[in-house]
């Protein structure tokens, strides 16, 4: 396996509950790469992320994140790893801020950080200081995703990161993303949207648990 491959699966299958979420995946991403997971709801895309993140344990075949053999230890590759599921993952009794700051808190970021994620995601000072509980669905996906951006982690794994935003939040995360692959982070993102897809210059799909397609765009670039 190459040093610059940030996922390499190989014939991977993950059973939760006795059923084979994933089937015999193989697949491997690049440090730098920006890639689009599609697939119909039960196909095993959230299962992937989790997988990559360390959260569900490897059933059979070869799985190696971020230097990190799942097989042998799946819990050292989450320091790596930034995961953003359907859940937002927020206090509720924080501020959107105090959400960002808590995680800039754990990876030695800045207040000057903080406030340029909070800029980006389009929070301003009023939002920031709403607690999470009180805020709006499209407001907490942008503070989650705030706190993604302040985590900086070496691999992104975004399930369905576009749900409940407005246009202009979905065109400045899709700029993020091609900003973190640009600084040599690796994303990867799942969606049901075949429009957000088109810039993304490579489209994984499953169907089953397995590969279905795996196919670079000529449209688009992650630099």
């Amino acid at each position: 396996m190459a040093s610059d491959t940030t996922i390499h699966l190989s014939n991977v299958v993950v059973a939760l509950g006795g059923f084979p979420a994933l089937a015999g995946v193989t697949f491997g991403v690049g440090r730098g790469e920006l890639v689009a997971l599609r697939g119909a709801n039960g196909t095993g895309k959230s299962t992937l992320l989790r997988l990559c993140a360390g959260l569900v344990p490897l059933t059979r075949g070869a799985a190696v994140v971020a230097g990190v053999d799942l097989l042998v230890n799946r819990v050292a590759v989450r320091p790596h790893v930034g995961l953003l599921g359907h859940r937002n993952g927020l206090y509720g009794d924080l501020t959107a801020k105090q959400n960002v700051q808590f995680v800039a808190d754990l990876v030695g970021a800045t207040a000057s950080d903080v406030s340029s994620a909070l800029e980006r995601l389009g929070i301003d000072q009023r939002v920031a200081s709403t607690s999470a509980s009180l805020l709006s669905a499209g407001q907490r996906r942008r503070t989650a995703l705030a706190a993604l951006v302040v985590r900086r982690a070496q691999l992104w794994l975004l399930d369905e990161p576009h749900a409940g935003l407005d246009a202009a939040a979905r065109r400045e995360l899709d700029v993020i993303l091609r900003d973190a692959t640009a600084s040599g982070a690796t994303v990867l993102y799942t969606t049901h949207e075949i429009d957000q897809v088109a810039g993304t210059p490579r489209t994984i799909t499953l169907d089953g648990g397995c590969v279905a397609s795996d196919v670079a765009s000529t449209i688009g670039s992650a630099r």
